[in-house]
C-alpha cells in the first residue's frame, strides 16, 4: 500500500505546481504576445529572417534590448555599439536577480541558471510578491519565467511569418518601437529623480548625436545620465 501511495502523490504535486505557475504567469503572456508580435514584424522588415528572429528570442529573451538591436542594425550600426547598448539597458537584471536570489539559496545551481535566464520585468514583479506574500515555491516561480519565455518567442516568431504579409508603415507598426519605450520610460519615472535623471539622458543623446558618429551616443548618454542619478541620489541633492 506504502509503494503504490508515493507515485500517485508526486504526480499531483507536479499538477499543482504547474498548474500554480501557469494561473501566475498567464497575464504575462497576454501582455507579451501583441508586443512579440510587433517585434517579429519589425524584425521582419528590418532584414532578419524568422529564424534569426526565434533564435533572439531564444537566446536573448529580453523585449527592449531586441527592440533596441533590430533598430540599430536598421540603422547601420556596427556589433561593438550595439553590445554596449543592450548591456547597458540590461544591468537592471542584476539587481532583480539580487532581490530574488535570497528565495533560491538552496536551489541546485542547474535550476538557478535555468531560472535565472527567464527574468524579467514581468516575471520580477509577479514572482517577487508571490515570495513575500506568500508560501510561493522556486518551481512555481521557474514556470512562470519559462511560460513567458515560450509565449515570448512563439509571438514573435509568428509576427516574422506575417510580417511579410504587412506592408512597411501599416497600422503603424513602425511606430511600435518608439511606443513602446514611451510606455516603458513612463512606468519607471515613479519620482522627481527619475524625471529630472530622463530628461538628462534625453538632452545628452540629442547632444551628443552631434558630435559623436554612429549610435554609440546612446550608450554615452545612458551612462552619463544614470551615472548623474547616482550622484544625485547619494549626495541627496534631489529628493524622490
Amino acid at each position: 500500500m506504502v509503494n503504490n501511495s508515493k507515485p500517485a502523490a508526486e504526480p499531483l504535486a507536479a499538477t499543482f505546481i504547474f498548474r500554480e505557475g501557469i494561473k501566475a504567469g498567464w497575464p504575462i503572456c497576454l501582455g507579451y504576445f501583441p508586443i512579440g508580435l510587433a517585434f517579429g514584424v519589425l524584425a521582419q522588415q528590418a532584414g532578419l529572417h524568422p529564424v534569426e528572429i526565434g533564435l533572439m528570442s531564444l537566446l536573448v529573451f529580453a523585449g527592449s534590448s531586441q527592440f533596441i538591436a533590430v533598430s540599430m542594425l536598421s540603422g547601420g550600426a556596427s556589433v561593438l555599439p550595439i553590445v554596449l547598448t543592450t548591456f547597458v539597458v540590461n544591468l537592471r537584471h542584476l539587481l532583480m536577480s539580487s532581490s530574488l536570489a535570497v528565495y533560491l539559496r538552496h536551489v541546485h545551481k542547474t535550476w538557478t541558471a535555468l531560472f535565472s535566464y527567464g527574468v524579467t520585468d514581468e516575471s520580477f514583479a509577479v514572482n517577487l510578491t508571490r515570495f513575500r506574500d506568500s508560501n510561493w515555491d522556486w518551481r512555481q516561480a521557474l514556470v512562470v519565467n519559462q511560460t513567458a519565455n515560450l509565449a515570448w518567442i512563439a509571438s514573435s516568431i509568428v509576427g516574422a511569418y506575417s510580417g511579410q504579409f504587412i506592408p512597411a508603415g501599416a497600422f503603424g507598426i513602425d511606430y511600435a518601437l518608439i511606443a513602446m519605450f514611451l510606455c516603458l520610460l513612463v512606468f519607471q519615472l515613479r519620482g522627481r529623480l527619475y524625471v529630472i535623471t530622463a530628461i538628462v539622458s534625453g538632452l545628452l543623446a540629442v547632444l551628443l548625436a552631434l558630435f559623436v558618429p554612429g549610435n554609440s551616443y546612446i550608450v554615452l548618454a545612458s551612462v552619463l545620465a544614470a551615472t548623474f542619478g547616482v550622484v544625485c541620489r547619494r549626495k541627496d541633492i534631489i529628493n524622490d
